[in-house]
C-alpha cells in the first residue's frame, strides 16, 4: 500500500496544527471533517486524540480530558492519545507535575487507552502515516454515527473526579450533598469538609486547586481606572 492510498478523517479543528498540511505534502488523502469525538480517524477502529502539553494540563483541570477518553473508548476499539511537544514544558505550566502524570496513569490504567509522546508537529504527522499505513485496518467504514454522551450523571462524576482527592465515590457524595456540579464547586472549604471522609486538608486541597491563579492565564495589560 502506497502513501497515495492512505487516507485519514481530520477534525477541521487541526488545520491550525500545521498537520494536515504536513499529511497532504507526501500525498496523504485528507477527508476534513467536524468530528465529534477524536481529531485523526486513521482507520474504521483507530482514532486519535492529539493535544499539546499545555492542552493536556488545562483538560485536566476543566474536567474535558476524562470526558473525552471515556467517549473516545465508547466508540472505537483503538483510541490513542497523543500528547505532542516538549515534556520539560510540564515545569512551566504544572504547578504539581505529578498532576500531570496521574493524568496520563489515569488514561492508560483506568481507560486502557494508549498515550504515545511526539516531540513536534513534523513527527505527529508521521505517527499518524504510520498507523494509517498498518495492513488490516481498513474494512469498513471510517465515519460512524457518534450520538455525543447522552450519559448526564457520568458526565457530572467525570468533572467532579478531576479535582484533588476526588474518586467517583467522593463525586458521588458531593453531587448528594450539593445537587449539581455547579454548586459543588462554588462550595466553601467549609462546606466541602463537611462531606462525608473528605475531610479539611482534602477540601483545602480542591479550594485551592480552583482558586489559584493558572500560569496559563493570559496577562493583563488593563489598568485599574
Amino acid at each position: 500500500m502506497g502513501i497515495k492510498d492512505l487516507r485519514i478523517i481530520v477534525d477541521e479543528r487541526e488545520k491550525k496544527s500545521g498537520i494536515p498540511g504536513l499529511l497532504e505534502s507526501v500525498g496523504v488523502r485528507l477527508e476534513m471533517k467536524t468530528l465529534p469525538v477524536g481529531d485523526y480517524i486513521v482507520a474504521p477502529e483507530t482514532i486519535v486524540e492529539r493535544k499539546s502539553i499545555r492542552d493536556l494540563v488545562s483538560s485536566v483541570f476543566d474536567g474535558r480530558l476524562f470526558d473525552q477518553c471515556s467517549r473516545l473508548r465508547d466508540h472505537f476499539k483503538n483510541p490513542v492519545v497523543l500528547v505532542e511537544g516538549n515534556i520539560d514544558e510540564i515545569e512551566e505550566v504544572a504547578e504539581n507535575p505529578l498532576i500531570f502524570y496521574g493524568a496520563i496513569s489515569t488514561v492508560v490504567l483506568e481507560f486502557k487507552i494508549p498515550v504515545i509522546p511526539t516531540p513536534s508537529a513534523m513527527h505527529t504527522a508521521k505517527l499518524l502515516v504510520s498507523m494509517c499505513s498498518k495492513k488490516n485496518l481498513h474494512k469498513g467504514p471510517y465515519l460512524k454515527k457518534i450520538k455525543k454522551s447522552s450519559d448526564l450523571q457520568r458526565q457530572q462524576l467525570s468533572v467532579l473526579c478531576s479535582l484533588p482527592g476526588v474518586g467517583e465515590k467522593f463525586a458521588v457524595r458531593l453531587l448528594e450533598r450539593f445537587g449539581t456540579p455547579a454548586h459543588a464547586l462554588a462550595a466553601t472549604a467549609a462546606d466541602l469538609a463537611k462531606v462525608e471522609g473528605l475531610g479539611a486538608a482534602r477540601a483545602k486541597r480542591i479550594k485551592k486547586t480552583l482558586d489559584s491563579k493558572s500560569k496559563l492565564a493570559k496577562k493583563s495589560d488593563q489598568t485599574t481606572l
